[in-house]
C-alpha cells in the first residue's frame, strides 16, 4: 500500500474549491505536486542525499527543495526535470511514476469508498463515506450544463 505525505489543509479560495471537487462532502484527492513531492522525497533518500546535496545539484535552495517535497510549491516543468537530473532519472520516468503513484491512490480510494484526509497526516487515511443521499452536482456542473 503507498504511504504518502500530504502538506496541509488548502486555505482561502482553495478551500472553497474543496467544497466543488471530487464531490460534496468528501475530502480531496492529493494534489499532483504532493504526490511529486512524495516521490522526489523517495528518490533523494533511496540516494541517502541530504535536501542540500540534491538541491545543490539540482540549481536550487535546499528550503525551496524541502517546499517542493511537502507539496507546499508548484515547481515549473524546468525545475522537475532538473531535479530529476540531480536524482539521476528521466523526466519521463519521474511523471510516469507520479502518476502510477497516484492511480494507485484512486484505486485504494475507489476500493475501499475512502478519501485520502489531508488533516490526517502523512499515512493515506481510510475514511468511510458517510451513509447520505446522493451529493448534489456542483456548481460549476451546472453552469456549464446551462
Amino acid at each position: 500500500m503507498l504511504s504518502f505525505s500530504v502538506g496541509a489543509p488548502y486555505c482561502g479560495v482553495m478551500a472553497e474549491i474543496i467544497g466543488i471537487f471530487p464531490q460534496w462532502g468528501q475530502t480531496p484527492e492529493p494534489l499532483w505536486r504532493e504526490v511529486l513531492g512524495h516521490r522526489l522525497r523517495t528518490l533523494r533518500a533511496d540516494r541517502d542525499e541530504t535536501l542540500a546535496q540534491t538541491a545543490e545539484r539540482a540549481g536550487i535552495s535546499p528550503q525551496y527543495l524541502s517546499e517542493i517535497e511537502r507539496g507546499r510549491k508548484e515547481p515549473s516543468s524546468e525545475m522537475i526535470a532538473a531535479l530529476a537530473g540531480a536524482l539521476d532519472t528521466t523526466l519521463a520516468d519521474l511523471t510516469l511514476a507520479v502518476t502510477e503513484d497516484l492511480r494507485r491512490l484512486s484505486r485504494v480510494r475507489a476500493a475501499a469508498g475512502a478519501a485520502v484526509s489531508r488533516a490526517a497526516g502523512p499515512r493515506v487515511a481510510e475514511i468511510s463515506r458517510p451513509a447520505a443521499t446522493p451529493a448534489p452536482a456542483p456548481p460549476v456542473a451546472l453552469a456549464m450544463a446551462a
